[in-house]
């Protein structure tokens, strides 16, 4: 008596051997990528017959073949309020905010505004509660003017962020590095303002605490 295979049963066989080709290919150096056009996901067209042979030496690894090491990849979560004035960036070790100049200075200028300190010591909370020994706070323009004036304002502008943080974090033990990169390492269009308003901020960054989790 002759079994019959249902659609279901043909359609899973056809995915697990998709997978599986997919495992093998990716774990071995230099095998053919078991995905068209860098999808994340098998291809729709790829066939598998139904019965499934252990033997079948195409689902073996090559004589002296390895597998490659397994790796646990960096995930980045971007969080942003809605006008884009404030950006929390987590990662698996790390955790940055960056804020738009225009929240913590006036135009042209390196003084903190009022409203300033409040943002920057909500910043500070969260490099306490990571209990964070370093802490890196880098300031950034657009690129109007001159590329000299953008490297000495960003670097005060940084330095400014730098010395409420040393007063709502004093006696932690935490160092600080501090930089003014100027126009270098754009995050957006410099070509519109809109580009260039996110293009100047200072950025705060901590590394997390180990087995935390935003």
């Amino acid at each position: 008596m002759t079994a019959r295979i249902t659609t279901a049963e043909r359609t899973r066989a056809r995915v697990a051997m998709t997978v599986l080709a997919g495992v093998v290919a990716l774990g071995i150096a230099g095998a053919p990528q078991a995905f068209a056009d860098d999808s994340p996901y098998p291809s729709a067209s790829a066939e598998a017959p139904v019965e499934i042979d252990p033997n079948d030496t195409d689902l073996k690894l090559p004589e002296g073949a390895t597998l490659a090491p397994a790796k646990v990849l960096d995930i980045k979560s971007v969080i942003e309020d809605l006008g884009g004035e404030e950006r929390r960036e987590d990662t698996n070790s790390d955790i940055k905010f960056a804020l738009q100049a225009e929240v913590l200075f006036g135009k042209d200028s390196a003084k903190l505004s009022s409203a300033a300190n409040g943002r920057i010591n909500s910043i500070a909370e969260e490099i306490k509660k990571q209990d964070a020994k370093k802490v890196r706070v880098f300031g950034f323009t657009d690129n109007l003017g001159s590329s000299a004036h953008g490297d000495v304002l960003s670097k005060q502008r940084a330095e400014a962020v730098h010395n409420v943080l040393d007063k709502a974090l004093a006696g932690t033990g935490i160092t600080y590095e501090i930089r003014g990169y100027g126009e270098q390492y754009p995050i957006a269009d410099n070509g519109n303002e809109e580009g260039r308003k996110k293009n100047r901020r200072v950025e705060v960054s901590f590394a997390r605490a180990e087995g935390s989790k935003s």
